[in-house]
């Protein structure tokens, strides 16, 4: 009995190492029908995880602020947004502000940005960044003194909602602050969280950080990574960037954009392989993995999309898709979700749905 028990055991575990060696996402991506293009007229629309809600209904929780202001001041006027559709593809449909400025007395007062829904035991949880600053700004002012003190404003926080179109309630402090020794990777600032549960209830929670060295803008941007037994923390830190490349310590950035899932024993996450360290193709997806959620490789499939994408006339896209998401069905992936520019002029952005498979709009 007792060796059938350790022979059922390797099965499975083989089973599972062979799921995720097998794993080929670039082999299913398919075409983009433009129905899968999601725009909010009169606004930029960055970001965009996809969650479905208890109605059947598919919610968007994306970024948006106004197309006057500029591409570029999204740390100053962004809001997160949800939009609604029937099918997970799409098309979608704006129905409201979910996080709207609230004043700078909050840590999150000026903009929220960077929406990661996820699910579980019935709750709906929103992790985003916020930011906070009176600093003053011309209309369409970027990367000046003031601008930088928004952007290293950035905080990380998470939001609870019984349904992802109803209240969402936030806390009056980040749920991952910067740390306080000015020599650690996220002592200016921290964003772009990615968050996902284990098997054992733990939240895993991925975000972007940057260093101090002296300059208004900082050091190089790493990803770090924190784990809580709880979706309000407190987040214990893991002290050693993750998703780096054997020669990226030179690099400014070597990772971005990352979304994150567990499955069958193994935590993965798709990341925008900014320089190409891990696909060959600068501004591609990758795909890495992990056992413990610290020590991360790419896939044996590593790369997910390329640096452009196909719509379905055969035109390739103007810009790279930037800010993954991968939507699931019953462990299956059907969707990945990717923001990107309309045009090098950057006069206009939006969220696209990329069909995995044979999964159909």
């Amino acid at each position: 009995m007792l060796l059938t028990f350790i022979w059922i055991t390797i099965i499975c575990e083989d089973q599972k190492n062979d799921w995720s060696e097998n794993l080929d996402l670039s082999a299913m991506v398919q075409p983009v029908p433009h129905v899968n293009k999601f725009t909010d007229p009169g606004y930029y629309v960055w970001c965009g995880s996809v969650t479905q809600g208890k109605d059947g209904k598919f919610y968007m929780l994306y970024s948006r602020w106004p197309l006057t202001d500029g591409f570029n001041s999204w740390p100053v006027t962004s809001e997160i947004a949800v939009a609604m559709s029937d099918k997970p593809g799409g098309p979608y449909k704006h129905l409201k502000v979910a996080l709207p400025a609230r004043g700078t007395q909050f840590w999150d007062g000026s903009a929220t940005h960077n929406p990661a829904v996820i699910s579980h035991k019935g709750k709906y949880y929103l992790y985003y960044m916020g930011t906070s600053s009176n600093a003053p700004l011309k209309k369409g002012e970027a990367y000046s003194g003031n601008w930088w003190h928004y952007r290293n404003s950035q905080r990380i926080g998470v939001a609870v909602a019984d349904n992802p179109d109803g209240e969402w309630k936030r806390l009056d402090h980040p749920v991952l602050n910067v740390s306080p020794d000015s020599t650690t990777y996220d002592a200016l600032m921290v964003s772009n969280p990615a968050a996902a549960f284990d098997n054992k209830g733990r939240v895993i929670l991925l975000y972007k950080q940057v260093c101090k060295n002296g300059k208004i803008n900082g050091g190089q941007v790493r990803f770090g990574v924190a784990f809580s037994d709880s979706p309000f923390g407190p987040f214990v830190k893991n002290n050693k960037p993750i998703f780096e490349a054997n020669d990226g310590g030179k690099e400014w950035m070597v990772a971005e954009d990352p979304f994150v899932w567990f499955q069958k024993g193994t935590y993965l996450a798709i990341v925008r392989d900014v320089v190409g360290k891990f696909t060959g193709d600068s501004g591609a997806w990758a795909l890495m993995t992990s056992k413990n959620g610290t020590d991360w490789q790419p896939a044996a499939h590593p790369k997910v999309v390329g640096s452009t994408f196909m719509w379905e006339n055969k035109e390739k896209s103007a810009s790279k898709l930037e800010r993954p998401c991968l939507y699931l069905e019953k462990g299956k992936p059907l969707y990945l979700f990717g923001a990107t520019r309309a045009d090098s002029k950057e006069s206009m952005s939006f969220n696209v749905a990329v069909p995995l498979g044979n999964s159909k709009n």
